[in-house]
């Protein structure tokens, strides 16, 4: 738990493998996913490297098996996931699983090689089979018309003066040719015979009702049978031209119909004999696919984890004798023992009888920063880690967001219904956790959703409370307690005069409301002008605290790295800055609230109730109040002070806190001169003390003025940046408690918001009565709950996400949290496995 609020301790270590068992004792380190490797060869090509020829084996059986994967996909047959996860093999077992990878791509490539070729041969005939029936069809209407079908083409091409001149000179010899083509080039087809010929050809087409499907591509394709008639060798070789052109396919139609009815004949028993095979290939294909289907998952991690054991193989060197492998690693201290227990196993695996030697190192380089989450926390720790990595041992805010994110989202989406639809698709997702997880959906948006499913839950169920604060359900509110308000006037008065007030009851003068806001805040007019008052105070009470609980998160940083100049220099006089003017601005909210009410009268009344706001400007600016005359001294009994000696006590803050200024401006920077200076002094005496004792040369004058113009470097550097991190923290602080104002402004806009969307619409579907005024409500009813889920809780929802993220980015964690740290990315086959699936093949 405790490496939940600081990052986990690391240290680097040295690791020495012998070669043969080296295989073995990666694929433990591995599977326990503890250790992150450094690359001892970083100016080593990748294709130079030891390991080389075994990641390129990896490689093409990866290939392999995506190959496969398609085909499987396209086949549609399922994939099992039975859950296994499957030990990397052996090298020696690389042979095996290649020549089965090999033995099933051949095997496919062939089996896909004669469906192809099987299907083009079935497509060639089932286009004949087409062009032999529609050219019957042509013929037979010809024959019935009375007319041979050769004259009736010469009549269409040739006219009456040219056939009588034709007849005198001989038979008019015309060729036909016939063929198929895509349906939707027959338009440009038509007309560029037409133009190219001059219209001296004869075009019929007809439409094949059913789809042929392309065995290049498998697609379903529509095609179209044409015949075209022409006369003469010149044309003929035109049309052909015309036809290669638009990828027409020409097939051989006989004249004869007896020749064409014997072709037909013989082609229908063709394709039965096609269909026969084909089913024969089809079953063959398919039955590989399911034999291989069965194992995928498994050789698809098998391969993944040697490729990865490779890949950490090629980042070690090679001792002298090529019989040792060293690595340089960065493992967490609390897991030291596990990590050499698996690589204890990892050398009884392999059969060696070298155990691997673990030696820690001592390491100058700043070690990644580790922080154990689970499954609960590591929605939480992203959200922290988007903004940037803590630098390594620093405070981890993620347990305090746990809790203060889904609160302060919680007051700016306060309403009890929408926080519940939000709770329930929490709970929802946290209880289907497990099948979820199974599904692996590709979708992103989901995958975020479902990552954050833990939030989502939180977050609606800290809605729901601060709902319940409000007295806020979908712009209604709930009459638990009853109103402590007292009507005191007649229906005629109520009904004439809007702008009535209600005096409180007896109730109210005794003890406050039990829980919440009353509910008959709802039906008033100046509900806005009170909400207002009480949103923006305890925004503004909120803010101080999380941004001074902010500050007290860093006194842990300053105690543990034992920088004491850094609590005395900053965490002092930021804690009083924020404290004295600040917080005591939340003092005297909390003292106008109990100070200040109906049941007391005169200068205690609510009238005398002075500005806060006013007041703490009066305050920074040491302006005393205004005095008045004696005249409205008397017949005016408010006080512009809220205690005895409070102008007194608001210049001795003032004064307090503007001090602190210059303390966390000039403070750091001058004892670190002074603290420079003592040393150099000290390492002055001890240099003349062995000058005089030992002979040593003195130092070197040019020596003196380097070290004392870098010391010149150093001082400077300081006060800049002294300088700006003072600027910073002064100006934040204004600027940051401004900023916390969005607590107030999106959940006064959230409800009204809400308000406006139940009176333009669900309203509307409440006025109908009767049978009709049912289904209206119905439909009414369903506009508005799109409309509520859609723009109040996904839209606001989002919004209000955004504006708490940005709290926790800026104004919380900008008061400890550097985050200049990098992430400790260990060797893991299971972050592997998962970024394998996540990522699409191209």
């Amino acid at each position: 738990m405790g490496s939940l609020f600081r990052s986990e301790e690391m240290t680097l270590c040295q690791l020495f493998l012998q070669s043969e068992a080296a295989y073995a004792c990666v694929s433990e380190l591995g599977e326990l996913g503890l250790v992150q490797f450094r690359d001892l060869n970083p100016d080593v090509n990748a294709f130079q490297r030891k390991f080389v020829n075994e990641v390129r084996r990896c490689d093409e059986m990866e290939r392999k098996l995506r190959y496969l994967e398609k085909e499987i996909k396209k086949d549609g047959t399922p994939m099992p996931d039975s859950g296994e996860n499957p030990e990397a093999p052996q090298p020696r077992e690389m042979i095996d699983l290649e020549a089965t990878f090999e033995k099933l791509e051949n095997e496919l490539r062939e089996v896909n090689q004669n469906a192809e070729a099987l299907k083009r041969n079935f497509l060639e005939l089932t286009e004949l089979k087409h062009i032999l029936r529609k050219t019957q069809v042509f013929f037979d209407e010809q024959e019935h018309a009375g007319l041979n079908p050769t004259e009736s083409m010469t009549r269409a091409l040739i006219s009456d003066d040219n056939i009588a001149r034709q007849s005198a000179l001989g038979p008019v010899q015309l060729g036909f040719v016939a063929g198929v083509i895509l349906r939707e080039r027959i338009p440009a087809f038509e007309r560029m015979l037409w133009r190219a010929c001059r219209g001296n050809v004869f075009l019929r087409q007809a439409e094949i009702d059913s789809a042929l499907e392309d065995p290049s591509t498998g697609d379903q394709v529509f095609k179209s049978v044409f015949i075209i008639f022409f006369q003469g060798d010149q044309l003929k070789t035109r049309v052909k031209k015309i036809c290669e052109g638009f990828r027409a396919t020409l097939y051989p139609c006989p004249e004869a119909p007896a020749d064409r009815r014997e072709m037909s004949m013989g082609v229908m028993t063709r394709i039965e004999d096609l269909n026969t095979v084909l089913g024969q290939t089809q079953d063959h294909r398919h039955r590989v696919l399911v034999a291989a289907a069965k194992n995928i998952k498994n050789w698809f991690i098998k391969v993944r984890k040697i490729k990865a054991i490779y890949h950490t193989l090629n980042l070690f060197n090679l001792d002298v004798t090529q019989k040792c492998l060293i690595a340089e690693c960065w493992v967490p201290v609390l897991d030291i023992e596990t990590i050499q227990l698996a690589l204890r196993r990892g050398t009884e695996r392999s059969g060696s009888s070298v155990p691997p030697i673990l030696n820690r190192m001592e390491s100058f380089e700043d070690p990644p920063t580790y922080n154990r989450t689970n499954k609960f926390t590591k929605g939480f720790q992203a959200l922290i880690d988007a903004y940037g990595v803590a630098t390594y041992r620093e405070m981890n805010p993620a347990p305090y967001t746990i809790i203060t994110f889904p609160f302060l989202f919680a007051v700016m989406f306060g309403d009890t219904g929408h926080g519940l639809l939000m709770f329930l698709f929490g709970l929802w997702m946290v209880l289907k956790e497990k099948p979820l997880t199974a599904q692996k959906s590709d979708n992103e948006i989901w995958n975020i959703f479902f990552g954050g499913r833990y939030i989502i839950f939180l977050m609606g169920l800290f809605s729901m409370y601060t709902g319940f604060i409000y007295n806020d359900v979908f712009s209604k509110s709930l009459n638990i307690f009853g109103s402590y308000w007292v009507v005191n006037n007649d229906w005629h008065d109520i009904h004439t005069n809007k702008s009535i007030s209600l005096n409180p009851g007896p109730d109210y003068l005794q003890y406050p409301y039990p829980i919440g806001m009353d509910p008959v805040w709802q039906l008033t007019e100046n509900k806005i002008i009170f909400l207002n008052s009480y949103k923006m105070k305890i925004s503004i009470i909120f803010g101080i605290i999380h941004m001074l609980f902010g500050v007290l998160v860093g006194l842990k940083n300053h105690l543990y790295f034992k920088k004491r100049q850094n609590i005395i220099c900053e965490f002092v006089p930021q804690v009083i800055f924020l404290t004295f003017l600040f917080m005591y601005m939340c003092l005297l909210m909390f003292i106008k609230w109990t100070s200040y009410s109906a049941v007391n009268e005169e200068k205690y009344g609510p009238h005398c109730a002075p500005s806060i706001l006013i007041t703490f400007i009066n305050m920074v600016l040491f302006k005393s109040p205004n005095e008045v005359d004696s005249e409205n001294a008397k017949n005016d009994p408010c006080s512009e002070f809220m205690f005895a000696g409070q102008f007194g006590i608001q210049r001795f803050l003032v004064v307090i806190a503007f001090l602190c200024i210059p303390w966390m401006l000039l403070a750091k920077p001058i004892l670190l001169m002074r603290s420079r200076k003592q040393h150099y002094q000290l390492n002055n005496h001890g240099q003349e003390n062995g000058d005089v004792e030992g002979g040593v040369g003195a130092m070197q004058p040019n020596q003196g003025l380097a070290m004392g113009h870098k010391e010149e470097e150093d001082i400077s550097e300081v006060f800049i940046h002294q300088g700006i991190h003072t600027i910073e923290y002064v100006l934040g602080s204004v600027s940051h408690t401004a900023s916390y104002l969005r607590l107030w402004a999106l959940s006064l806009a959230h409800a009204q918001l809400s308000e406006v969307l139940w009176n333009m619409v669900m309203r509307n579907g409440l006025v109908q009565e009767g049978w009709f005024g049912g289904i209206f409500l119905w439909i009414v009813f369903a506009f508005w709950a799109v409309l509520t889920v859609g723009i109040l809780v996904l839209m606001e929802g989002l919004s209000a996400f955004l504006h708490t993220l940005r709290l926790h980015w800026v104004e919380f964690q900008s008061k400890f949290y550097a985050g200049l740290g990098y992430t400790f990315t260990p060797f893991s086959f299971e972050i592997i496995l998962e970024s394998a699936q996540s990522t699409p093949e191209e």
